[in-house]
Parts: structure tokens; C-alpha cells; sequence
């Protein structure tokens, strides 16, 4: 008698990111062809081959997908989902100028719970049909992102946003972090949701709050997740005003460590890589972002060298102004070889790893998601291969790298879930998201 599924997903390639049973990186990062992935109750249950599977399994549904890698779904390691309300607003402006006279007015101005619903959902839309099945976000009232989260039926890690300055959704440190540490408390079951301290950056925060925030992280063993060296003036700004860089400075208070994420990461010398790497400390690098703000390029090389662990994060949408994380693995991994000048620095495979699992280990969800292998849930990505562009087709994870876009996704499913069919969102109504996109360009224009 056959073993029942729920779910029986039959492409030409499973690309599993690491494989059950080998610590051999070649094989794990590679494609299997003609296999199949089968899926009970959410979890992966089975990756076989498909002659094999549809011999063993009864599956309540197959899907057949010819011409199309299967991926782990794509983890951003850092974003700020709401401010796709401000996609555009304030272009090609340098960061503190960006963010000075025209981030932080509008936001003062217009943020609520409001904006933070619509905006959150319009980005879930977004990463979603782009094949992200899990962000990373920090931004205000985090409890209204998490259930616009929820509503589009998308994993999430949700920041307990911390600054020193009030906004509409807090009024000092001490308030940021009470109504942080109630909507964990209030949200703290949902399977699709976990949540990080989120101290927005070493300039908005003060010593004796990061204190705090070290206290409370290792009492609830929480990632810290914070902007860090994205600018040279950041760095020269640490070094007036505390009299040493900003790692430095963190790790006098005790903050760095395995739990430990820091974003950008550009401006960082070599013994600031090896202070990252010694206190097993992740990085969330966005190329884009870094571009288009002309922060500059993060040491990718440099990390991969002394054994940082890194992941990919588009940014907001705000600063980027694209939430594709196709995009950024490719751009990625061409800069890693252009500032280097070797074109074997952050191969396909490695890219590819550090946009689904690297980035999973980052956020502590590793024993979950990031790779296709049973036990884990079913966040998984159709990427479909068979356009003119993309043959012919030697190496599908090279393609998925220096070829495909997401436009190339096809279905997407989250936690065993189906999120996206043949290129068509199931759960949001895309006539209603640009709906509200229109209301908030009025009112934010008036």
C-alpha cells in the first residue's frame, strides 16, 4: 500500500542547497535530476527519485513541472517591507541626506498603523511572486506588520525596532521596546513568524539602551539585527564622538556574537572581519542598496575568506528600490568577482546557499527552512527554464544565478501552502494592493 502525501511536486531538477546525509559542498549544492519532492502536513517529507516516488507515495495532489528547478524559497535577510509606499520618493540622494530631509519627515508625517498594513502588504505581494518566502524586517509598529504578514501567508522575522528619538508609533527606547517585547508576546505562537531586536543603528542608539537590549536578547535568545558601518561618515562620526569605530564600540558592550546580525557591513578593515568571524557574527549584504546610495561595496571576498556567514537582503524598497533577491544573488556574485578580480569569488552554488540557507542560519530558522531536505517545511520556489534565453542548459544552478530573474517563478509555496500559481498570486487581491498603493502616493504627494 502507498504512504499518503499531500503534495508531490515532480520538476526536472531539485536544487536541494545541502543534501541529508553528506557534508560534501559540490554534491549538496547541486541538482538533482529527475527527482521528486514529497510534501505531508507542511513538511517535506521525501526527496526520491520520481520514478520512485510516485511508486511509494498516494499524493492528494501532483504537480508535474517539466523544464523547472525546484529551489528552497529565497530568505531576505534584512528589509523594511512598509516602506514600499515610499518606492521612488526620495531618489539619488546620499544616505543621511536621504534620510534626514526626506525619509524621516515623511515618515513622521504619514506612519501608522495604517501605512504600515498597506505597505506591508503591497511588499508581502511583491516577494512573494519573486520567490521570497521568509524577510527579515524592521520597521515601526511590527505587530501590524506581522499580521499583514500573516494575512499574505508569508514567514517573517519581526523586528523589535529600537531608536532614542519618539515617532508615531513610540516615544523613547523605554516605550520601543515595551510595545516590542508585547507584540512578541501577542504573536509569539504564529508557526510563520519570529522576531529579532532590531536597534536601528550604532548612531541612533545610546550605550546604556544597547545595554538593555544585550540583557533582554540573551534572556530570550533573540537575534540583535542592526544597520552597521554602511557609511565611511558613520565610521568617522564613531570615532568623534565615542573614540572608536562602531564594532568596536559593540563589542565593548558585549553584543556581538552568534546571535549577531549585522547589515551592510561595507566599511569594516580586516580586523573588524576577523573580530565578526571570531564571534560567529552573520551579515546581511545588500548590493543594490549599497550602489544605490553610494554607501559603497561590502568586502564579500574578505568574509568568505575569514569564514563569515552571510546572507542577502534587498534593503527597503525605499532604497533599492526592488524587492528581487534573483537580482541581488547575481549582482552579488558579479561584484564579489569584479572588486576582486577573480572570477571564481562567490560562485552560483555559493551565491545561491547564501540567499537560502546562509541566511536561514543567520536568523536561527536553519533547523526549518533554507534547503530541501525532509524534516523541513515546504517553503519551496518553481523557477522554470525552459525560455529561449535560458537554453540551453548545462548547469541549472548557474542559470538560477547569471540567468534566470523572477520573473521566471512560477509557483511558490510556504510552509506546504501554495502562494504563487503559474505566475498568479492565490491570497492577495492585486486590483485592491494597487489600490491602496494609489491612495498613499496621493496622500503622500498632496
Amino acid at each position: 500500500m502507498k504512504a499518503p502525501a499531500d503534495l508531490l511536486l515532480l520538476p526536472q531538477w531539485v536544487v536541494p542547497v545541502e543534501s541529508a546525509g553528506t557534508d560534501d559542498p559540490a554534491r549538496a549544492c547541486g541538482a538533482l535530476a529527475e527527482h521528486a519532492v514529497v510534501v505531508r502536513g507542511g513538511e517535506i517529507l521525501d526527496v526520491l527519485p520520481a520514478d520512485a516516488a510516485q511508486a511509494r507515495y498516494d499524493a492528494a495532489q501532483t504537480v508535474d513541472l517539466p523544464n523547472h528547478a525546484l529551489i528552497p524559497g529565497l530568505v531576505n535577510l534584512h528589509g523594511h517591507a512598509a516602506m514600499s509606499l515610499l518606492r521612488g520618493f526620495a531618489d539619488d540622494q546620499p544616505l543621511m541626506t536621504w534620510l534626514n530631509e526626506h525619509i524621516w519627515p515623511a515618515e513622521k508625517k504619514h506612519v501608522s498603523e495604517a501605512f504600515v498594513r498597506d505597505g506591508t502588504l503591497l511588499a508581502a505581494a511583491e516577494m512573494l511572486a519573486g520567490g521570497i518566502t521568509t524577510c527579515n524586517d524592521m520597521y515601526f509598529f511590527p505587530q501590524t506588520a506581522g499580521e499583514a504578514f500573516l494575512q499574505a501567508g508569508m514567514r517573517a522575522t519581526l523586528g523589535i525596532i529600537v531608536l532614542e528619538f519618539p515617532s508615531a508609533y513610540a516615544s523613547d527606547a523605554d516605550d520601543y521596546l515595551a510595545k516590542g517585547l508585547a507584540m512578541r508576546d501577542e504573536l509569539k505562537d504564529e508557526p510563520l513568524l519570529s522576531f529579532t531586536f532590531a536597534p536601528h543603528a550604532p548612531y541612533t542608539i545610546a550605550d546604556a539602551t544597547f545595554g538593555r537590549i544585550n540583557t533582554l536578547a540573551e534572556q530570550l535568545s533573540l537575534p540583535i539585527h542592526i544597520h552597521i558601518h554602511e557609511t565611511a561618515n558613520e565610521v568617522r562620526d564613531s570615532l568623534k564622538q565615542y573614540g572608536m569605530r562602531p564594532l568596536e564600540r559593540l563589542a565593548g558592550l558585549g553584543l556581538l556574537g552568534p546571535n549577531f546580525i549585522g547589515v551592510h557591513a561595507i566599511h569594516v578593515n580586516d580586523a573588524e572581519i576577523d573580530l565578526l568571524a571570531q564571534n560567529g557574527c552573520h551579515v546581511a549584504h545588500c548590493p543594490t542598496a549599497g550602489l544605490k546610495l553610494g554607501s559603497g561595496i561590502a568586502p564579500v571576498n574578505r568574509f568568505m575568506a575569514a569564514g563569515v556567514n552571510f546572507g542577502f537582503g534587498t534593503d527597503g524598497p525605499a532604497s533599492n528600490n526592488r524587492l528581487d533577491l534573483v537580482a541581488e544573488m547575481r549582482l552579488a556574485s558579479l561584484l564579489a568577482k569584479g572588486a576582486s578580480g577573480d572570477a571564481a569569488a562567490l560562485p552560483a552554488a555559493a551565491a545561491l546557499k547564501a540567499a537560502t540557507l546562509d541566511a536561514a542560519c543567520a536568523l536561527n530558522l536553519d533547523s526549518r527552512i533554507g534547503s530541501i531536505v525532509p524534516g523541513k517545511r515546504a517553503d519551496l520556489v518553481a523557477v522554470d527554464l525552459r525560455a529561449l534565453s535560458s537554453q540551453p542548459v548545462f548547469d541549472p544552478v548557474s542559470h538560477l544565478v547569471y540567468v534566470a530573474g523572477r520573473e521566471h517563478v512560477t509557483h511558490v509555496w510556504v510552509d506546504g501552502k501554495l502562494k504563487l500559481n503559474d505566475r498568479r498570486l492565490v491570497d492577495l487581491d492585486t486590483d485592491d494592493l494597487n489600490a491602496r498603493a494609489h491612495y498613499w502616493r496621493t496622500k503622500l504627494t498632496a
